[in-house]
């Protein structure tokens, strides 16, 4: 089945790179239900920024498509859809049961369909592999019985939007499947694309446990930091210069403070806590790590407003700098809520906690300031990072004290034009 067709179904920043790498050697279709998002790929526009226009191109036994017709004629399924969390924080697997009710509607026997979605322990056998046994009308090969059946495969993305040093070339991927031969099956279809070869798994399961922790040790990680650093500021120490001192030490792991936000670190650790409390175990450490990182971006909002008003400068009310590109789409939202909820809002970091790259630029442009008097410089700065410690330092969020007085609260503060900022969760 090496020259057998295989379709890609979603092309956002984990699908695209997936469709174009398999379109340069093998005939591939990418599918994405919206119609605009294909007009664009066709013309060589990639919203996301991870491929240029030269790079789609190159891939030449590529057909992109919005007609779910098109998928009858392929073999194998790769489905890389958004898993969001709602408004409550709960998973939401609308994305990733209606691709699989569309894939199962191509199904044919013997055909493959893999998943790359980030999901919790169990999803993929419990949820979406009923969904493609209904639709296709075909039984999964791992439920005993007999008659025509399809194989499911999981292999979950590690792509990190915008990092061209690790791309889906470069990475391990991990690699599952519903029987000894699907798991090699899947094996040899990544191992195609990727230089950095795969990882066999035990089961499906084995495999979104992987990816899930993957996001949630770093998550605890940079709350870990975050803390640290509120608390050196009450103290009147410099966050930056403790860890250096700490980082003396060989073991001691150079993370740093930031906001968390983007499709990934603030979003997973709740799938693998709506699994735990399905089973009766409540994840007491996970959870808290999760308060303090949603948190932290009223608390820089917060310390960012204090510092403007000390120095004489009133806010514009309504204006303020919005999450950056990298952080727009279904899984970024509910990440971005803390630091809209203040006016002006603080600018959101990188994907990965704030380890990648500068992230404040703005949808709305940044907040407009108008002195009220002479500028006063900060003596102390509380510098906000992220892990690794590759992220811009914001002055004045961090370490040491307040400049000039505290910035006023409640009615003061509204009398002045600003919107009064509210406490952390």
């Amino acid at each position: 089945m090496d020259e057998a067709r295989i379709a890609v179904v979603g092309l956002g920043y984990v699908g695209l790179p997936l469709a174009v790498a398999f379109g340069r050697i093998r005939p591939t279709l990418g599918y994405d239900a919206d119609p605009q998002r294909v007009a664009e790929l066709r013309r060589g526009l990639d919203r996301s920024g991870e491929l240029a226009a030269e790079e789609i191109a190159a891939a030449s036994r590529l057909e992109l498509s919005d007609d779910p017709s098109r998928l009858a004629g392929c073999r194998a399924f790769v489905v890389a859809v958004p898993t969001p969390v709602d408004a409550a924080k709960r998973p939401d697997l609308g994305a990733l049961l209606a691709a699989a009710r569309t894939v199962g509607g191509a199904l044919k026997p013997g055909d493959l369909v893999v998943f790359e979605s980030t999901v919790y322990p169990g999803c993929i056998e419990e949820e979406c592999v009923p969904v493609l046994e209904r639709a296709s009308g075909l039984r999964y090969e791992a439920r005993p019985g007999s008659g025509p059946s399809f194989a499911v495969g999981y292999s979950p993305e590690r792509i990190n939007p915008g990092d061209r040093a690790h791309g889906l070339e470069s990475v391990v991927k991990l690699v599952a499947g519903s029987s000894p031969a699907t798991l090699e099956r899947v094996a040899a279809l990544y191992a195609a694309v990727v230089r950095a070869g795969v990882h066999r798994c035990s089961s499906i399961r084995v495999a979104e446990a992987a990816k899930v922790i993957e996001n949630t040790q770093r998550d605890l990680n940079i709350a870990l930091v975050n803390e640290l650093a509120i608390l050196f500021h009450k103290l009147g120490l410099d966050t930056l210069e403790v860890l250096e001192a700490a980082g003396t030490k060989w073991n001691f792991l150079p993370f740093r403070p930031g906001l968390v936000g983007g499709h990934c670190i603030g979003v997973d650790p709740y799938y693998l806590t709506h699994k735990a409390q399905t089973v009766g175990h409540h994840p007491q450490l996970i959870l808290a790590g999760r308060r303090i990182n949603d948190g932290m971006g009223t608390y820089v909002a917060e310390r960012v407003l204090r510092l403007v008003l000390a120095r004489g400068h009133q806010p514009d009310r309504g204006q303020g700098a919005g999450p950056g590109p990298e952080l727009q789409g279904e899984r970024a939202r509910p990440a971005q809520q803390p630091g809209a909820r203040h006016r002006p809002r603080a600018c959101g970091l990188p994907d990965d906690g704030g380890g990648a790259r500068p992230a404040c630029r703005s949808r709305g442009g940044a907040a407009r300031v108008r002195p009220r008097a002479p500028a006063r410089s900060p003596r102390g700065s509380l510098r906000c990072g992220g892990a690794r410690g590759r992220a811009p330092r914001l002055r004045g969020v961090g370490g040491g004290a307040d400049p000039g007085p505290a910035a006023p609260r409640g009615r003061a503060l509204r009398r002045q034009g600003a919107a009064a900022p509210r406490g952390g969760r």
